[in-house]
């Protein structure tokens, strides 16, 4: 039996999409302007049983840092297509369930390094001249005019920890106020400007003033600046950590400030943050004299939030209008332009042999021309789409789910 071109699997209105914890309406806008209209919007953070019944009967979701996408909760999930994270991070998410169940995952690795880089200078300016203590001290009604252990950032050494996106912009930004800049990364990176890569941890801490950390968190950051790492700091060295909570161990950290080896430190990102700003925080940091403490928001600027928005929204779009996965940190980037009058058909699978001449097998059968065809693989995983004639023969969709390996098969347009 042969049936005509079908029309999209879904029209776009009944494609449903949640977007949590307040992400910026540049999303939704994207979204309507492309012609997605079911759009549900929650302003908080949620959790297990309450995440499962919400993500149940959803396409796409949209989280932040807070809302943890566990496997428990994908597993809940039923009609999921595309996950959103509306930030730099990946880790709420469980990577793993998501890929096998042909989930992709986006993020946005570029949008707010401006943000963060910026909030970096500002608070190393602000601890080199003290200023946290001499703020309270004021407030409280106290007079602290003193230029002991006051500095300028002028000729002091800024060391980079993880020189990617928001590292290599904050190399740019720290130049510019006269710092130099020293870098530590796993990789060997070019540097920009003046900027020298040194090859151990131990070397940047031990000759930086200023020690910056911007790496992913995962099990080689896990931790990564412990007791040991600490005393190797070069003394009356500031330390900032915008990256990712569980990258420093706090009591360490907070006995090197009191002992006076540290000058100071600034911490943006914590190993426990609160869930909402309606819980309590509470850390061995605070009372301390010269640290600021931040909730989290090295991204959280108006610019930063309008670009998430628009990034994370532009990638949904792409990939359910016309299955690119590009930007995905999980699956395949697939990307096959266009073909006009011809069909197009999604097939994720495990990388197990035979998958392809399996799926070729079932086209050449039932004589299914096929205009454009595209496969990648990553993460032992396979992404294919498929452009073939506008006919084809109802069958042909039940057999190609049937290959052995395949995780889904979808009917895009």
């Amino acid at each position: 039996m042969t049936l005509p071109r079908p029309n999209l699997s879904l029209s776009k209105d009944k494609i449903k999409f949640l977007l949590l914890e307040g992400i910026d309406p540049s999303a939704a806008d994207l979204l309507n302007d492309a012609g997605y209209t079911n759009i549900h919007k929650v302003s908080h953070a949620v959790q297990g049983d309450e995440l499962k019944e919400l993500i149940r009967d959803v396409h796409f979701i949209g989280v932040r840092s807070q809302s943890k996408l566990t496997s428990d909760v994908l597993s809940a999930a039923e009609k999921l297509v595309g996950i959103g994270c509306f930030c730099i991070g990946t880790n709420q998410v469980d990577l793993t369930v998501a890929t096998e169940k042909g989930v992709p995952v986006f993020n946005a690795p570029f949008s707010n390094t401006r943000s963060v880089a910026e909030l970096v200078i500002a608070e190393a300016i602000m601890l080199l001249r003290g200023i946290p203590d001499k703020s309270r001290m004021a407030h409280e009604g106290g007079w602290l005019k003193s230029a002991k252990d006051s500095y300028e950032i002028r000729g002091k050494t800024l060391g980079i920890v993880g020189y990617g996106a928001i590292g290599a912009q904050l190399s740019v930004l720290a130049e510019a106020v006269g710092l130099e800049v020293l870098y530590f990364d796993l990789e060997n990176k070019l540097p920009l400007g003046n900027a020298r890569q040194v090859k151990r941890l131990e070397d940047l801490l031990a000759q930086s003033d200023i020690i910056s950390l911007h790496v992913p968190e995962d099990k080689t950051t896990e931790w990564m600046i412990d007791e040991k790492q600490i005393a190797a700091c070069k003394p009356g060295s500031i330390m900032i950590n915008a990256s990712r909570g569980r990258v420093i161990r706090i009591d360490p950290l907070a006995e090197a400030l009191k002992s006076g080896h540290l000058l100071g430190a600034a911490l943006d990102v914590f190993p426990e943050e609160p869930g909402s700003n309606n819980d309590s925080f509470v850390s061995p940091l605070q009372g301390l004299a010269n640290v600021i403490l931040t909730p989290h928001i090295g991204g959280s600027t108006i610019e930063a939030q309008k670009n998430i928005g628009v990034e994370v929204a532009q990638k949904f779009v792409m990939y359910s209008d016309t299955g690119a996965t590009t930007g995905s940190v999980n699956l395949p980037d697939v990307r096959l332009p266009k073909h006009e009058g011809k069909h197009r058909l999604i097939h994720v699978h495990r990388n197990v042999a035979g998958v392809l001449s399996g799926v070729n097998g079932i086209l050449s059968r039932y004589n299914v021309n096929v205009s454009a065809q595209y496969l990648q693989t990553k993460n032992g995983m396979g992404y294919m789409v498929m452009d073939v004639d506008h006919t084809y023969p109802s069958e042909v969709i039940d057999e190609l789910s049937q290959v052995e390996g395949t995780v889904r098969t979808r009917v895009l347009y």
